[in-house]
């Protein structure tokens, strides 16, 4: 069945969610003995706040660091907002973009969710107005509401499944083995890879991800020539022409698993440049290749990061735990209605463990 785009025109990105807004409070580059100093006083402060920091693999590598040497973790979404509600710590730092700060605080209501910027945001969700999304919704009352991570937690209120990247194909198979109709938000592209993937009946919202929707084609085709033998990683946000040419498509620990667990000679890596901090870190000595965002003619040949994430940085962690600055809030009734979305998808996760299972590293075998 083809798909149906629900044509929704993109708000002008202006003020605080425009990407020149983000690069501009992107922090200058620390020396190393600023870096140190600036980590060392993050970690005295999440030891004095009995805090820890959950980190997303795009941020800059030295929150991954901090993350990991002061007991916290550096996740996807779906293991972030795990980690976050089952961790004893009474405040949680998130360093990644708001909607993961949103995730964890309606899972633990409780705890104290702080960010390092809270401008850092995410132009799915911006892409995705819960107002407009409700008049979707109601204009197709017979289908099952399915939303990916990356949507603001007015719109998750509305949906009865959250997916992430890493379990969205076996959760939309398990609707359509139950006959059911999906309509998915917010992006396109992933959207239409679950769909070819599983043949469900989708009507879907027309948004992309900045960073995914730039790789391009007929570029990787050429970089492909280059280096015979690499395997392809592609996270399933970009677009078509681009996810063809995958010998692994998947999440972000999808995708980082198969560079582990890989033996090819080198790695082209479509997905936020991130992550290769963390690839670079597990699987040492290997080659790993950034996917062309742009063509022969362009300065930047790839220039996959998103501004948001670049915002995070130690100065930001030091600081929301210094003055309380970047506290998440979700109100009632949105965080408990929203709340019904991820627990299913938890639930689902854990009565299934195979469906966030490794890719296989075969041409296009998905993340299934």
């Amino acid at each position: 069945m083809s798909q149906v785009l629900f044509d929704y025109t993109r708000q002008d990105a202006t003020g605080a969610s425009c990407t020149a807004h983000a690069w501009a409070k992107v922090p200058e580059p620390l020396t190393p003995d600023q870096r140190q100093s600036w980590k060392e006083r993050a970690k005295a402060l999440l030891a004095k706040h009995q805090a820890v920091l959950v980190a997303h693999y795009y941020v800059d590598g030295d929150l991954q660091d901090l993350a990991l040497e002061s007991g916290g973790c550096v996740a996807d979404s779906l293991e972030m907002a795990r980690f976050g509600r089952d961790h004893a710590a009474k405040t949680l730092v998130v360093a990644g973009v708001r909607f993961m700060g949103e995730s964890a605080k309606i899972l633990s209501p409780d705890k104290r969710v702080l960010m390092p910027d809270l401008d850092a945001t995410c132009s799915l969700d911006l892409g995705c107005p819960a107002d407009d999304f409700a008049r979707f919704c109601d204009a197709h009352p017979d289908r099952k509401v399915v939303v990916y991570a990356n949507t603001s937690a007015a719109v998750k209120a509305r949906a009865d499944w959250m997916v992430t990247s890493s379990c969205a194909l076996a959760i939309v198979k398990h609707l359509k083995d139950q006959g059911e109709k999906i309509l998915w938000a917010p992006d396109r592209h992933l959207g239409r890879y679950i769909q070819q993937q599983t043949h469900a009946d989708m009507l879907m919202w027309n948004g992309a991800c900045i960073v995914h929707d730039e790789f391009k084609g007929l570029e990787l085709d050429l970089l492909k020539s280059q280096h015979p033998g690499a395997m392809v990683l592609v996270h399933p946000e970009s677009p078509e022409s681009v996810v063809k040419q995958a010998d692994v498509v998947g999440s972000t620990s999808q995708l980082l698993n198969a560079v582990v667990q890989g033996n090819a000679p080198a790695y082209i890596v479509a997905t936020d440049n991130g992550i290769l901090h963390r690839m670079r870190q597990l699987a040492p000595g290997k080659t790993l290749i950034e996917a062309p965002t742009a063509g022969n003619s362009a300065t930047c040949k790839s220039c996959a990061h998103c501004p948001w994430m670049a915002m995070n940085a130690l100065q930001g962690v030091v600081s929301c735990l210094e003055s309380g600055t970047g506290e998440i809030h979700v109100e009632e009734p949105i965080r408990s209605q929203a709340l019904g979305c991820i627990e299913r998808m938890l639930d689902f996760v854990k009565r299934n463990p195979t469906a966030t299972q490794k890719p296989g590293l075969v041409p296009n075998i998905g993340a299934a």
